[in-house]
């Protein structure tokens, strides 16, 4: 399946710019301030921005998980444990 430009632009973007248009895309529809169509559309940008984001989060978590540094220096890899 072919990715779209908005994909694109979305994949591109850090953690921080991704959740702050998301913040912006679900303050706008609160609001109820757009059409319909609009709203739909940028609905679905939202989702695909709120998916960018638990996909960074994940990818920060595992790489937590992986890297443990013990008490002699040494690297180890260990679960992380809220």
């Amino acid at each position: 399946m072919a990715e779209t430009k908005a994909e694109k632009t979305i994949k591109d973007l850090s953690f921080e710019d991704a959740l702050k248009e998301l913040e912006g895309i679900v303050q706008r529809l609160e609001r109820g301030d757009a059409p319909l169509e609009e709203s739909i559309t940028i609905y679905q940008r939202g989702a695909a921005l709120k998916a960018h984001c638990d996909a960074k989060l994940k990818d920060a978590q595992m790489k937590v998980e992986k890297i443990v540094l013990d008490g002699s220096g040494k690297v180890s890899t260990e679960n992380f444990d809220e």
